[in-house]
């Protein structure tokens, strides 16, 4: 019986570790939990997130600021409010939601942003400390961390003898899973559209991990049986049945199919996505329990 992995409610469970995490802390320190989050322009899918996250920090006790600024908003102002927020000992974590406005370059701001605060874990100074094993000294990408949990869950801390397969090698995700799933002693292959016969190589995982962003492309005949099937995609594809110009979201794994080879896997969506927000909430309040001196929590 293949094990469908609820997203949902696994997010649900860290972030009740975070609400407990952030309580203790105020009451043992009086130091509350800030996190900022600056969007720019007037996307309304990144606004949808963005106040997914002001709501989920607020939900778990955090003083949570938000920075709207308009499309129009100069390199020289974003960045200044970057380094006003850095300076400010009441913010623990800063999220600069992407993408932003064409005109602006988005890389020298999320460098700007100090590694201690780097809740999104994407300055090269944490990407560094996840790609050296230095999990304890930085923080770790959200969607990967996320990922992560699903197959500490299923697996344990230690992979040894499990070969784990990425589909994808990607900066902000197959990068740093590859770099964690090494870390827990698997035996780590990252597959991407270069790879000689990738079927091939995905039937010999049993941890198999799909960041690629191409709908369905996993089939069954790819899976091992038994395997852990990790889907990281998210894809729009039209969806005619429910009215013109209407779209669902699927995964880049055909999940039907290979829910019926595969020991575990995660929907789409469901699975992954929740849990990114979740691990945004876990970083900021490691960040939190550092800067005071303390013992962050585990998830």
């Amino acid at each position: 019986m293949t094990t469908v992995i609820d997203g949902k409610q696994i997010a649900a469970s860290i972030i009740e570790t975070v609400k407990v995490a952030s309580r203790d802390l105020m009451e043992q320190t009086g130091v509350r939990t800030g996190l900022a989050v600056v969007i720019v322009g007037d996307d309304p899918a990144s606004h949808a997130y963005v106040s997914a996250k002001s709501r989920t920090a607020k939900e778990c006790g955090f003083n949570s600021v938000q920075h709207t600024l308009p499309e129009s908003t100069s390199q020289a102002d974003l960045a200044a409010l970057v380094q006003s927020l850095n300076a400010d000992d009441s913010l623990h974590g800063i999220l600069v939601q992407l993408p932003l406005p064409k005109h602006l370059q988005s890389e020298p701001i999320i460098q700007s942003i100090l590694p201690e605060k780097d809740v999104d874990g994407l300055n090269i100074v944490n990407a560094g400390k996840v790609a050296t094993g230095d999990l304890a000294g930085g923080l770790i990408s959200c969607t990967p961390a996320g990922a992560m949990v699903f197959v500490r869950r299923l697996h344990g801390e230690d992979l040894s003898g499990l070969n784990a397969v990425v589909i994808g090698r990607s900066n902000l995700f197959g990068k740093p899973m590859g770099a964690l799933l090494l870390n827990a002693n698997a035996t780590v292959t990252i597959a991407h559209s270069r790879t000689k016969d990738l079927a091939a190589v995905c039937r010999g995982a049993d941890i198999l991990v799909a960041a690629v962003g191409r709908p369905g492309m996993v089939k069954a005949d790819w899976v091992k049986p038994g395997a852990t099937v990790i889907d990281v995609g998210i894809n729009r594809v039209a969806a005619p049945e429910k009215g013109e110009g209407k779209f669902r979201l699927v995964g880049d794994v055909a999940f039907e199919e290979c829910a019926e080879v595969a020991g575990a896997i995660t929907p789409v969506p469901g699975g992954v996505g929740p849990m990114t927000i979740a691990m945004l909430m876990a970083n900021t309040v490691i960040a939190a329990h550092r800067k005071a001196g303390r013992t962050p929590p585990t998830f």
